[in-house]
């Protein structure tokens, strides 16, 4: 339906790459999901009333709040893609992950709402009815819910869209929750045992927990993750297959909501290349991860050396030591300045947040190396944090 609608209300509706089709995709989602739901309260609160199930009226009022949360979905999408202004130069993507942490905490409140319903009905059991057209009620509402879990999962993976992942969570808890309440009706039916709490308690936990991954995967992005390793690797080799330029660090992505990403990083290039050359090839990368990324990009250029053999010989050095420590453990900007009494190595030794050396262990084992190549060298080293 979400594809068919697509089709017709949004022009060049294939482009999701384009901010303002993700736009309108992110508000045609919220706006079915208010109809979707707001029918399925209605379904549900008949049924409710009709069998005298607590966790059938508690799932009608769960759905009710998932319609408020894609309401909020809708809204969070048409903020997020207001253009960018003087006190939000970076435009307004992150309010998108704001509202998904809403419609997280709303997963929650809903939760903790059944939690203590389905206790009360443990307390106070009450015998419910189930008739075939509640049966068929019910069995149509868990279509509806898969098939809302399905296209909010679907356009959350190909949008990026933390607060469509988060519907999708919580469709996919409703689901659960309508199959576990016909199961417990099924279950009265047919013995004298009545299980409507207990079912109503398992279901709310379900819904906690996925609550808790909701708001796990908006927070992150707010706190400011590491990007994505396999797009770092594409933009790495990317950058490296341009001529001259021989290798890539500092790489930092900036994400201001998706669709709203800057990317800074250094690229090494030999000195004695024409540096008219050289920015005229960094433009035309810049332009082309642009292009093929959406990802606004400024390259800052590494003039090295490569022909001095004293450089090379410490250069192969260093990356043997660090080879054998594994993946992150690197050096770059390598540099000699002599002097009259020695002679100054300076470079950037890049260690991962999570290694198990530190980072002054390191420098002396490092340190003790280039020491050992020449007696005269004292090494300047920087510590280089890995942001990606």
């Amino acid at each position: 339906m979400i594809g068919f609608l697509a089709k017709i209300f949004i022009k060049d509706h294939k482009n999701l790459e384009n901010v303002e089709v993700r736009r309108k995709y992110g508000i045609l989602a919220g706006a079915c999901g208010i109809a979707l739901n707001t029918l399925l309260f209605i379904l549900k609160l008949l049924v409710g009333i009709f069998t005298g199930s607590v966790a059938v009226t508690a799932d009608a009022f769960n759905n009710i709040s998932d319609a408020g949360s894609s309401a909020i979905t809708m809204i969070g999408f048409r903020l997020a893609g207001k253009k960018p202004d003087p006190e939000h130069p970076f435009g307004h993507g992150r309010i998108e992950y704001i509202t998904g942490f809403i419609v997280s905490i709303l997963i929650f409140v809903m939760g903790f709402e059944l939690a203590l319903s389905s206790f009360d009905a443990i307390k106070n059991p009450n015998q419910t009815e189930l008739s075939v057209v509640s049966a068929i009620i019910l069995a149509v509402s868990v279509a509806i819910k898969l098939y809302m879990y399905f296209y909010n999962q679907k356009y959350g993976k190909k949008l990026n869209s933390a607060a469509m992942k988060a519907t999708a969570s919580d469709s996919l808890g409703d689901t659960v929750s309508t199959l576990a309440v016909i199961a417990s009706l099924v279950f009265a039916k047919f013995t004298d045992i009545i299980i409507d709490g207990y079912v109503g308690m398992a279901v709310a936990v379900f819904i906690l927990l996925a609550g808790f991954r909701s708001a796990r995967e908006t927070i992150e992005p707010l706190l400011g993750t590491r990007p994505d390793k396999e797009l770092m690797e594409e933009i790495s080799q990317l950058i490296l297959s341009k001529h001259p330029i021989t290798g890539v660090h500092d790489m930092i992505l900036h994400d201001y909501g998706p669709g709203r990403q800057f990317l800074s990083l250094h690229a090494e290039v030999p000195m004695d290349e024409n540096i008219l050359f050289v920015h005229d090839v960094i433009d035309n990368v810049e332009i082309e991860i642009f292009q093929k990324y959406s990802i606004e990009t400024v390259i800052h250029m590494d003039p090295i050396d490569t022909r001095d053999q004293r450089i090379n010989a410490i250069r192969a050095t260093v990356k043997d030591l660090l080879t054998p420590l594994g993946e992150g453990f690197n050096a770059h900007d390598f540099r000699i300045v002599p002097g009259h009494t020695h002679t100054n190595v300076l470079f950037d030794l890049v260690v991962p947040v999570d290694s198990k050396v530190s980072g002054d262990e390191l420098k002396l084992a490092v340190s003790t190396a280039i020491t050992a190549i020449n007696p005269e060298y004292r090494c300047v080293i920087k510590i280089d944090t890995m942001y990606s």
